[in-house]
């Protein structure tokens, strides 16, 4: 792994979807991923990985466990970053807001209490 790793967009991400002949990319915290050549061997088969290509993974890669074997692995596979403002935290945040502000058929004192409530809702 280079000390300076590339920095990639997720719209990037999304268009190595494995499809087309296109490479097979993932996010896992934050983290890209090439598994194109990994596929054949990865132990679950190869759908487990497809149905998270061009997509962030951490949730479901988080929730399944993988050994330090496979997180070593993992680390040989990275080919960059996702830029700051397409990290987690951020698409987060950008969701929120964008939530808000398409929401322009209320008045402002109600937009206040509605934005606090949906906040949470996102945010649980």
């Amino acid at each position: 792994m280079p000390a300076e790793l590339k920095q990639y967009t997720m719209a990037e991400v999304e268009s190595c979807d494995g499809k087309a002949g296109h490479q097979t990319w993932l996010v896992i915290r934050d983290n890209v991923y090439d598994v194109t050549a990994y596929l054949e061997e990865h132990p679950g088969s190869s759908d487990l990985i497809v149905e998270w290509a061009g997509k962030d993974g951490t949730k479901a890669f988080e929730d399944f466990g993988h050994s330090s074997d496979a997180l070593r692995t993992l680390r040989t596979l990275q080919i960059g970053v996702l830029v700051e403002q397409d990290r987690a935290k951020n698409r987060k945040t950008k969701a929120a807001k964008s939530v808000i502000i398409t929401d322009s058929t209320v008045d402002e004192p109600m937009l206040k209490k509605r934005s606090k409530r949906r906040m949470f809702i996102l945010c649980g």
